[in-house]
């Protein structure tokens, strides 16, 4: 059985690269790969709360201000949105509804659970693995888990490796949680944006005592980005900029990875 992103941990790069594994892609169920003619639902009260309780400090990473917002804000919003039944939706507003549906979920946990350290204290029973397995909301009569709608239907479904700079699971190594919500007309540029901040941030790739660091991302969740190192060092390159792309040049292995578990408070 594989293991899921709450049995990972910071001090992961002590481990070879390549060396663990993450949940795999597999789809859920078939019923989650109907398609519709429909565009976005309504997140516009999402973007109200990214708008006023999302912060981005001088490192460049977003934060929440979880102290400050309302435990129950997000719940009207929640289950009006998962209400929506996605197979009505055309294949970016899918992509799109999914991504918002997951961030607002994982912020209205936090919420829930406020103060904490870290997200794997949220839920998980007495081992602190986190809310990931447990099945927090119902949409189109399915009862699902944060790893419902990201390994069983956003990565089998969309084959998008840039899934993984769009569901945010409230860490400071994650990649942030954007200023708005996903929507269909900018859903590419969105992404585009979205890989290129996180690579050339140090949380993406950097360089320590000459050896090359990334993202557990691309460790646990390999198999989206080429299988091997040569596929992440080509996905890194295609948006490195500036002193990441001189550090990438001429690198042909990967030496450790890492992630930071704290939690994205403001």
């Amino acid at each position: 059985m594989s293991l899921s992103r709450r049995a990972l941990v910071a001090g992961a790069a002590a481990l070879p690269f390549a060396a663990r594994a993450a949940p795999r892609a597999e789809l859920l169920d078939p019923r989650w790969t109907r398609t519709g003619d429909q565009g976005d639902p309504d997140a516009a009260p999402w973007a109200r709360f990214l708008d006023r309780f999302r912060v981005v400090g001088a490192d460049g990473i977003a934060r929440v201000d979880y102290a400050g917002a309302p435990r129950d804000t997000l719940e009207p919003w929640l289950a009006a949105y998962s209400a929506v039944d996605p197979a009505r939706l055309r294949p970016k507003a899918q992509f799109a509804f999914w991504c918002n549906l997951y961030n607002g979920l994982t912020v209205d946990l936090v919420l829930e659970a406020w103060p904490v350290d870290g997200i794997k204290e949220v839920r998980g029973g007495l081992f602190n693995t986190g809310p990931w397995d447990e099945r927090i909301v119902t949409v189109a009569g399915a009862e699902l888990s944060l790893d419902d709608i990201e390994h069983g239907i956003l990565r089998p479904v969309h084959g998008d490796p840039r899934v993984h700079y769009a569901v945010n699971c409230a860490a400071l190594g994650c990649p942030n949680l954007l200023a708005e919500p996903f929507a269909e007309a900018t859903l590419d540029e969105t992404l585009e944006g979205a890989a290129a901040r996180y690579v050339n941030h140090p949380r993406g790739a950097r360089i320590e005592g000459g050896r090359l660091i990334v993202s557990s991302i691309y460790e646990w969740f390999q198999e989206d980005f080429g299988g091997a190192d040569a596929g992440v060092l080509a996905h890194l390159r295609r948006y490195a900029t500036g002193g990441t792309a001189a550090a990438l040049e001429g690198r042909t292995r990967i030496d450790g990875d890492a992630y930071d578990w704290s939690i994205n408070a403001a």
